[in-house]
Formats: structure tokens, sequence, C-alpha cells
């Protein structure tokens, strides 16, 4: 908290000595311009020297306001936006500048104050009338600096701010990575369901016919049948998990709370589920954050030995899904689950991170705009 004060302070310090020199430029820019403004060539190149000048001055301030007001700002501006930009900023940099040294004034009152106090000069009533002044004072001068950070930066977003082609370029960025990260996500998801049926029914389903192929032959298959049966049992509690972690029907059915109890039930250990969601969201971003919390609980059961996990489902503007265990930590979000999981929070152009120091806890969150 100190540092941010001392770094706001010094960002409206800096703003006060460049909002003089800018002052001092915009009046060296008038007195160059007024008399080539009558030939066309003239004013021109003197545009053009303007210009190129106020692009510098306001990659200063670019940086200046990145470095301690913590605003950032594009750079395909204009000269002309650079120019318009000085000749509003200018001011609010000498008021920035007015402030601080009201507020070195009172600091400088505060200490002859302090050393009447000391000496005795100060009666009861005198020292409880300056401590509520000073107070006032201080409260004042935290709210200018507060209120001369918000106007550079607000001037700064509206002339210097990311143009409408930048922003577009950006969308389409997005979009396209979101897209590839969704065609993964969806080949990764065939590859797992190709590999669980090969891996998995398929054998049993060999072992199946194997099993009726000897009953067939034999004179007493009872107890061969037996065993086919049994293992019809498994071949269908195969198929259901395959197809509950392709897509559970308990989502659709009974909705996203019933089907992460569902979760917490076959996790193997043990899940407190804290859901605060009042109406059910969107399709696609229930679904999201049912395998952020499932595959969340799978890696903590299997990979990080813990012995508890906290899923939280909140929302507010958007939904928040929060999962936390208490295992060993030093979860890889480049891992096929996890990064998986990413794409499919992209797809939604929702926010996912990862949080797993060696040695725990993990945090997995997910935010996913439910507009």
């Amino acid at each position: 908290m100190v540092w941010t004060w001392v770094r706001v302070g010094i960002g409206v310090l800096l703003g006060a000595v460049t909002g003089l020199v800018e002052l001092v430029y915009l009046i060296w820019a008038g007195i160059i311009l007024i008399p080539a403004w009558p030939q066309p060539r003239t004013r021109r190149a003197a545009v053009q020297r303007i210009q190129a000048g106020a692009r510098n001055l306001a990659e200063v301030e670019r940086w200046r306001l990145a470095a301690f007001l913590r605003a950032e700002n594009a750079s395909d501006y204009t000269g002309a936006r650079a120019v318009e930009y000085l000749a509003l900023r200018w001011a609010a940099g000498l008021l920035g500048g007015v402030l601080l040294l009201l507020f070195l004034y009172g600091v400088a009152v505060c200490i002859i104050w302090a050393r009447d106090v000391f000496v005795g000069r100060s009666t009861l009533l005198l020292v409880g009338a300056q401590v509520v002044l000073g107070v006032v004072g201080l409260f004042l001068s935290v709210q200018g600096f507060l209120g001369i950070a918000a106007i550079e930066r607000r001037l700064a977003r509206r002339l210097l701010g990311p143009s409408a082609r930048e922003v577009l370029e950006r969308r389409i960025t997005e979009l396209s990575t979101s897209r590839a990260g969704v065609v993964a996500a969806v080949d990764t998801e065939r590859r797992r369901i190709e590999r669980d049926l090969h891996d998995g029914v398929q054998q049993r389903l060999v072992a199946l016919g194997m099993l009726l192929g000897r009953a067939r032959r034999a004179p007493d298959s009872t107890e061969l049948l037996a065993q086919a049966h049994e293992e019809t049992q498994h071949i269908l509690d195969e198929l259901r998990d395959v197809a509950w972690r392709a897509y559970p029907a308990a989502l659709d059915n009974l909705g996203l709370h019933e089907a992460l109890l569902r979760v917490a039930e076959r996790a193997g250990i043990p899940v407190r589920l804290h859901y605060e969601l009042g109406e059910r969201p969107p399709t696609a971003v229930e679904t999201a954050a049912y395998f952020v919390v499932s595959e969340a609980v799978t890696n903590a059961a299997k990979h990080a030995y813990a012995q508890e996990v906290v899923a939280d489902i909140a929302r507010t503007d958007k939904l928040t899904v929060r999962v936390r265990d208490d295992g060993v930590g030093g979860a890889d979000p480049s891992g096929s689950g996890l990064s998986g999981l990413a794409r499919r929070v992209a797809a939604l152009d929702g926010e996912f991170t990862v949080d797993s120091p060696a040695g725990g806890p993990t945090v997995i969150m997910a935010e996913l705009p439910c507009g």
C-alpha cells in the first residue's frame, strides 16, 4: 500500500514536470506555426515537425502512465492525436503539480505544529484543531491525487487508446486462437474416446466373445454363461464411463449441481462442493464449468495425492469456478488435461488460470462470461 502511494506520487510529480515541458512545447509550436501558416508548403513541413515532436512527448507520457499509474495505451495513434493529447494533458499535469506543492506545504506546516507541541507552545484546543485540519488536508490531498491519476488515465485512453483497427485485429487474433483451440480440443477428446473404447471396451468384448465361444462348445456352460453375464455388466459400466466423460447425461437432465455431486461421489477422495448459483447458466458455460471441476478433481485424486478438494461455483457478472486441493502441487498447465480445459474456456471468451507451486496447494480457476 505504501509503495502504491509512493508510485502514484512519483507519477504525479513527473506529470507536473512533463506538463510544464508540454506547455512550453505547445507555445513554441504556435510561434513557428503562425508565420508559416500562409505558405502551404512551409505550413505542411511545420505541422509534420510539430507532430513528430508531439509523438516523442506522447511516448514519454505512455511510459510514465505505464510505469507509475498502471495504464497501458496503444502506440498506433497519429501525430495529430498526439498534439491534441498534449494540448489537453498539460493542464492536468500542472494541476497535479499544484496539488503536490499544497501537500508539501501541509507537511511543512504539520512539522512546525509538531515542533510547537514539543516545545510547549500549543494549547490542547489548538492541538485538537491542528489535528483535525491535518486529517482533512491529508484526505483532500489523497483524493486530489486519485482524481488527477483518473483524469490522466481517461485522457490517455481516449486519445492514445487502441484504434478501432487495432481492437478489430486483436479480436480477430483472439477468435483465430480460440477456434484453433476448439479444433484441437475436439481432436484430443476424439482421440481419448477412441483410446478408451479400444483399450477398454473392445478388449472386454473380445473376452466376452471368447467366453461365449467356449460356452457353445462346453457340455455344461452354466459357469461360463455366468462369467459372460458378469463380463457384460463390466462392459456396460465402461461404456457408461466413456459416455459420462464425453458428456454426462445428468448435466442435461438434472443440471450442473447434480452432475457435480456425482463427480464428488465418484472422486474417491472427500470433495466439498459450494454451489451458489440461483439459476442455470447457458448450456455451453454449464458444460465448461462441469469439465473444469471434473478434470481438477480427477487430477487431484490421481496425480496430486490430495486428501481433500474444495470446489466453489459462484456467479456475479461471470460464472466463477474455483477448485482447490491440498495435494503435492506441481501441476503442469501445458499438460493435455489442463491445456484442454484452457482451450475450452478460451472458446467461450473466458479466463483460465492454474496456480500450483511445488508442495501445493493447487488452485484452478475459470471465469466464464454468461452473457
